[in-house]
């Protein structure tokens, strides 16, 4: 159970890093050429805002847990990007886009495993 939820740990940083750094440090239209359009179609400062809780929750779902030191901090980080996650996925559900909905859930699904699999 430990190593799969250090896989699932290690899948969603790696995934909310990218997509944090990315929102972070692009324009709203190099996003919707990238194909970020839910995020392309939000102001750009709740863009900014997502982009900081993305990256803090990518480093709170490792982090705590690595140190052995606060690791409820995991469970919250977890739980987070969960939220973010519904979030996501009732923008994407407004623009009728089926398949980032699908990734959304997934990430949905892997945050709640962790968040119920860490103390």
């Amino acid at each position: 159970m430990n190593i799969a939820l250090w896989i699932a740990q290690s899948l969603v940083a790696l995934v909310f890093l990218g997509s944090g750094l990315a929102k972070l440090i692009m324009s709203k239209e190099k996003m919707a050429a990238t194909g970020q359009t839910g995020a392309a179609s939000l102001p750009l400062a709740l863009v900014r805002f997502v982009a900081c809780c993305e990256l803090f929750g990518a480093v709170g779902v490792v982090l705590p847990i690595a140190l052995s030191k606060d690791q409820f901090l995991t469970k919250f980080a977890a739980m987070g990007l969960a939220i973010l996650m519904v979030g996501a996925a009732g923008i994407h559900f407004r623009l009728r886009e089926r398949k980032p909905i699908v990734v959304n859930v997934a990430l949905f699904a892997l945050c709640i495993f962790i968040a119920n699999g860490r103390p």
